[in-house]
């Protein structure tokens, strides 16, 4: 027998009081996740001076942090699903901190690529157990547009952590004897410790364990989510099927395009910018931060158009594709217009950002339940993979050549085939998702 369609008002109002609830804090964690990881980017400006560092140690360094996020992201998402988000979340936030704030003691070479690779340890586990999280909370239709705004929090960390960074750098370099770059890590880390454990207390793991959702809501959830899986049909729920599957594997092809473009951005959009002729930390930290800001807008508002149809191929492939170009533009205008070129890193930045939230909805069309949780967990840790090669080449091209092109052509390269792969292996939606998608959209305000 069909389940009852409740009133979509209702429906409205309970997601919208999920959405306040737990939306702000998991991007405020992800904020300072983001900052974590990529002000390494801008600690570089003054860091490999002071340290002798070539641009070869600084590539591997910073792409080191994504081996030991490749090794850790399957179990600690496997971790997740058997002991729940909020002690999950709560450790790898903590940790993560902790491992931040010893950056600023490295001396070495050997020292940087250990707790870099640590923070890849510490952190593996966070963003796929977000997704898998939201996904305990979210049928199909609302999850594209609850994926952007998560995942626009790593724009609005580049909006802030750009500024933040470069006004340590400048205001606190000498201070109590240490460099800007080492407040840098200081100050950006000491807040993800006593993030990690506020989480303890706030996060609920599932929808019906809300207390702050009243029994009704919570019936609400359960009943929208069980017609969700009916809409999807039969899905794969065996961990080992999963990591056989040959559709996991042609996502993991499709994300490690976007990732190789969308960590080289990361690790050299500042470098790009005083490659271009910004030669202050300060005005680098805000050129960024406008780039940043606009790829924000861009996750949000592709995740909910791709919501409203219902559709997520092109919705993923053709910013991918904007994105591509751009970079290929960026390669070849840094050294004659420093005008152009911003422009250029910010469409690459848009393109590139807002592909990948609603690449999230392929693989839950056909992973569920532990499946989902190791499914999604080696999606993201194989395709990260693309965060130590990108850099490292980068870096190495840019230490032979003197400039960014080169590597910058290549990393178009891959974010082409990032639409190729989806016309290839990414079947159309099923009528049932399309169907779902616009009636919401038609009782929803525009």
């Amino acid at each position: 027998m069909a389940l009852e369609q409740p009133s979509p008002a209702g429906l409205d109002e309970t997601y919208r009081r999920i959405t306040w609830r737990l939306l702000p804090f998991l991007m405020f964690l992800w904020v300072l996740s983001w900052i974590d990881r990529v002000n390494i980017g801008f600690a570089k400006l003054q860091m490999l001076a002071d340290l002798k560092f070539s641009e070869t140690v600084y590539g591997i360094g910073a792409g080191i942090f994504f081996i030991g996020y490749f090794l850790c992201e399957v179990p600690s998402n496997l971790l997740l699903e058997h002991i729940g988000a909020r002690k999950t979340i709560a450790r790898i936030t903590l940790l993560w901190g902790l491992c931040c704030v010893a950056m600023m003691f490295v001396t070495t070479p050997g020292l940087f690529y250990v707790l870099r690779f640590l923070l890849g340890v510490f952190e593996a586990g966070f963003y796929p157990g977000v997704i898998l999280f939201l996904t305990y909370w979210y049928p199909t239709e609302r999850r594209a547009k609850v994926f952007g705004l998560f995942m626009s929090a790593s724009a609005i960390a580049g909006v802030i952590g750009g500024p933040l960074a470069g006004t340590i750098m400048t205001g606190l370099d000498g201070v109590n004897g240490w460099s800007g770059w080492q407040w840098v890590f200081l100050l950006e880390g000491i807040p993800s410790i006593l993030a990690g454990l506020v989480t303890l207390f706030y996060l609920t793991d599932r929808p019906e364990k809300a207390g702050w959702l009243t029994p009704e809501q919570r019936a609400l959830v359960a009943a929208d989510l069980a017609r969700d899986a009916a809409a999807l049909g039969p899905r794969e729920h065996r961990i080992l099927a999963s990591l056989r599957d040959v559709r996991v594997w042609q996502c993991i092809a499709i994300f490690f395009c976007i990732i190789t473009a969308n960590s080289a951005l990361t690790f050299f959009g500042p470098s790009v910018v005083r490659e271009a002729g910004y030669t202050d930390p300060f005005t680098i930290g805000w050129i960024m931060s406008g780039a940043y800001l606009c790829g924000a807008a861009g996750m949000i508002l592709n995740g909910r158009h791709s919501d409203r149809s219902g559709e997520a191929r092109l919705h993923c492939g053709l910013p991918a594709l904007i994105g591509a170009v751009a970079i290929a533009l960026l390669g070849w205008l840094v050294p004659i217009s420093p005008a152009l070129s911003i422009l250029a890193l910010t469409v690459a930045i848009v393109g590139t950002m807002s592909a990948i939230p609603v690449f999230w909805q392929i693989p839950g069309r056909f992973l569920a339940g532990s499946a989902a949780a190791a499914g999604i967990a080696l999606i993201n840790a194989v395709a990260n993979l693309a965060g130590f090669g990108a850099p490292a080449v980068m870096g190495a091209l840019r230490e032979q050549t003197g400039s960014a092109a080169t590597g910058l052509w290549i990393v178009a390269g891959f974010e082409v085939a990032t639409l190729l792969l989806i016309l290839a292996f990414v079947p159309p939606e099923p009528g049932a998702l399309v169907r779902r998608a616009a009636a919401r959209a038609a009782h929803e305000p525009a």
